[in-house]
C-alpha cells in the first residue's frame, strides 16, 4: 500500500513512463544518419576473436579526390556518432558537438570530411553487448572485455574500408581523447598516417582516482536486481537495470561537474514544493535524478560496463616501454586542451601529454566553472583554440 506521507516520491514516479530495459539502438530501428561498416572478425588483446564486427558511423562533408582532408572525431563515454545536427528519427538527442562541427565552424565541413564512429562496445549501432551473438541471443554480459587499443583497432579497419590512408586530424575529448592518443601510435603502426592530433580533457594512462570513481558505478549496475547477470534485454519496460544505470550516471555526473558549480546553482534549496525533511529532495538531488533517468532511457547498462572497464585498461605505454616512450613516439602535430576545474581528468594529466609529445603546442586550458563537461559547454573558448591550431598547421604543412 502506498504511504500517504510520501507524496514527493509518488509524484516523481508519475512524471515519466517506465524506462525501457535498454536504450540501445537495435536493427530495425530508424538508422537516422548512421551508416554501417561490416568489418569481419577482430582479434582482441585479451585473446578473444570477436566475430562479425560492425561499426556505426556518420560522415559530414566530402572527401577530397586525394583523400587528404579526412578528420576523425571520437566521442566520450556516453556519446555516439551523432556529433552534429538536431534530434530526430533515429537520434534521441541532438549532436553533442553541434557548435564545433559544420559549415564555417571550427571543424569546417566545407573543408573537411568528418568521420565519427560509434565506439566498439557502444550501444548506438556498433557491435556491443546488445548486439546479437553467434547463438542468436544478445551478447549481454558474455561480451568480451575490450581495451582502448581494441576499439582503435576496429576504427583502423573502418578507415581502410573507407579508403582513408591518413587523417588530417584525429580529435577527441575524454574517452575519445584516450582513443585519439592511441590512434596517434597505432595508426602509423597500421600504415594510416595521423598528421594532426587534438586531445581534450584526457590522459595517457588511467589514474587510480579514475579507476576508483568507476568502481561504485560498476557495482551499482551489477547489484541492480534488474541487471539479471546481464540478460535483461527481453525484460518489460521498468524492469531492466535502469536504477543501477541511473545511480552510475549520478556518480559519474558528480565527477563531471564541480563543487562550486553545484553550490552556486543549487545550494541547499529544496526541489520545488518538496520538503527534504519529509522524504522530499534537495534541488541538487533532483538534478542528479534527472540526469540518471535521462541516460537510462537512451543508453545500455551492459555497454556502460564494457566502456567504463575499457577506460580502466587505458595505458598508452603498455608494451611500448612506458608512457613517456609512447608519447615521445608520436609524430603528429598536437594540441592538448585541459579544463582548469576538471576533477576527473585534472590539468596535470593533460600537461604530461603536452610535455611528452615532441610536436605538441603549449598546453591550452579552458577556464570553466563546469569541470570536465567544459568541453561540451565552453565553445567560445574551445572553438578558437581548434580553429587557430588548424590554421597554423595548414600554413606549416600545406597539402
Amino acid at each position: 500500500m502506498t504511504d500517504p506521507q510520501r507524496p514527493g516520491q509518488d509524484a516523481r514516479a508519475r512524471v515519466r513512463p517506465p524506462v525501457p530495459a535498454s536504450g540501445a539502438w537495435r536493427p530495425g530501428d530508424d538508422p537516422g544518419r548512421r551508416q554501417f561498416a561490416a568489418l569481419g572478425g577482430l582479434e582482441l588483446e585479451g585473446g578473444w576473436l570477436l566475430p562479425e564486427v560492425t561499426l556505426a558511423y556518420e560522415t559530414y562533408g566530402t572527401l577530397d579526390a586525394d583523400g587528404g582532408n579526412a578528420v576523425l572525431i571520437l566521442h566520450g563515454l556516453t556519446g555516439d556518432s551523432h556529433v552534429a545536427g538536431p534530434a530526430g528519427p533515429g537520434h534521441v538527442t541532438g549532436g553533442w558537438w553541434t557548435d564545433m562541427v559544420g559549415p564555417g565552424l571550427p571543424l569546417d565541413t566545407d573543408r573537411y570530411f568528418v568521420v565519427v564512429p560509434n565506439v566498439l562496445g557502444g550501444c548506438q549501432g556498433s557491435t556491443g553487448p546488445a548486439s546479437t551473438a553467434p547463438d542468436g541471443r544478445p551478447w549481454g554480459a558474455r561480451f568480451p572485455r575490450l581495451t582502448t587499443r581494441d576499439q582503435v583497432a576496429a576504427e583502423v579497419l573502418l578507415a581502410r574500408q573507407l579508403g582513408i590512408t591518413g587523417w588530417e586530424l584525429v580529435a577527441g575529448p575524454s574517452l575519445g581523447g584516450l582513443r585519439a592518443l592511441e590512434w596517434a601510435v597505432l595508426g602509423p603502426e597500421a600504415g594510416i598516417e595521423v598528421r594532426g592530433l587534438i586531445a581534450i580533457g584526457t590522459a595517457a594512462q588511467a589514474s587510480a582516482d579514475q579507476i576508483a570513481w568507476s568502481h561504485p558505478q560498476l557495482a551499482a549496475i551489477r547489484l541492480d536486481p534488474g541487471w539479471r547477470d546481464g540478460d535483461y534485454y527481453d525484460a518489460p519496460d521498468g524492469q531492466g537495470p535502469h536504477a543501477g544505470l541511473a545511480i552510475a550516471r549520478q556518480i559519474a555526473h558528480t565527477t563531471y561537474r564541480t563543487a562550486g558549480e553545484l553550490e552556486t546553482r543549487f545550494g541547499r534549496l529544496p526541489q520545488g514544493g518538496e520538503d527534504p525533511f519529509t522524504d522530499g529532495r534537495y534541488a541538487v538531488q533532483s538534478y542528479l535524478d534527472h540526469h540518471g533517468d535521462k541516460l537510462a532511457r537512451r543508453f545500455d547498462a551492459n555497454s556502460y560496463l564494457v566502456l567504463t572497464e575499457s577506460m580502466n585498461t587505458h595505458d598508452l605505454g603498455r608494451d611500448r616501454g612506458g608512457v613517456d616512450a609512447a608519447l615521445a613516439s608520436i609524430t603528429a602535430r598536437t594540441l592538448v586542451v585541459a579544463i582548469d576545474s576538471d576533477r576527473l581528468f585534472p590539468v596535470e594529466l593533460s600537461a604530461r601529454i603536452a610535455a611528452g609529445i615532441p610536436e605538441a603546442h603549449d598546453l591550452r586550458v579552458l577556464r570553466s566553472p563546469h569541470g570536465h563537461d567544459g568541453f561540451l559547454i565552453e565553445f567560445d573558448q574551445l572553438g578558437p583554440m581548434v580553429r587557430d591550431f588548424l590554421e597554423v598547421e595548414r600554413v606549416r604543412a600545406p597539402r
